[in-house]
């Protein structure tokens, strides 16, 4: 699913990645921990095409990502890749449908489908009664599972997350990290996540460190 090869970055004089290998099996479930400034969120963001790399080479879905133009990498982000953040980033004067609808908006798919899918995934993550409440009215743990419904809108090859429970309580962390080994089961869908949760990163396939700009 990932094939990452030698991948190097640096801002200014300040080398963040080192020459880092990686490679990813369709299904899989990955976390990445480390210590902050160790470089992890600065790999998810190359991985996620949302930044390129000074050098190495990235291949996701057998696509050689660096090679192609911003417009075709963005299109080929919003068809195969998903992204869940630490802080949810929905659109506050947009309501839980809306919001997980925007995706597929993006990839011109027609309103009836994208509502339909979007009420299908809420569903799905226990928020059938939330569908038509703006971000304000909703918990934390809400807002974070709409974010995820988000994230599957256009059934991407792969889920990237940032410390997705990074805000939430203990009671909602735990709750969201199982929904998320729930997709995996009922999905096989690919996860790659950033954590700081040491209780995330056991429960996954592979507890991956990066240390120093290197993955161990």
């Amino acid at each position: 699913m990932i094939q990452a090869k030698g991948i190097q970055k640096s801002y200014g004089h300040l080398q963040v990645l080192k020459e880092v290998d990686l490679k990813i099996e369709a299904g899989e479930f990955v976390s990445i921990v480390g210590k902050s400034g160790a470089g992890k969120s600065t790999l998810l963001h190359i991985l996620g095409t949302l930044d390129r790399a000074d050098e190495g080479q990235l291949r996701i879905k057998q696509t050689d990502v660096g090679r192609i133009g911003k417009k075709q990498l963005a299109d080929f982000r919003n068809q195969n890749i998903g992204f869940v953040f630490q802080f949810h980033h929905l659109l506050p004067e947009f309501t839980a449908l809306e919001n997980v609808c925007i995706p597929a908006f993006i990839a011109k798919t027609p309103e009836k489908e994208a509502r339909q899918r979007a009420q299908e995934l809420l569903d799905y993550l226990g928020l059938n009664e939330r569908l038509q409440h703006k971000p304000g009215q909703l918990s934390g743990g809400e807002q974070q599972r709409v974010a995820v419904a988000r994230s599957l809108m256009n059934r991407p090859a792969i889920v990237f997350a940032d410390e997705p429970s990074g805000n939430l309580d203990s009671a909602s962390s735990q709750e969201l990290h199982r929904l998320l080994f729930q997709l995996r089961e009922d999905f096989n869908q690919t996860f790659v996540i950033v954590t700081h949760n040491e209780g995330l990163a056991s429960m996954s396939d592979r507890r991956l460190e990066m240390v120093d700009g290197r993955l161990k």
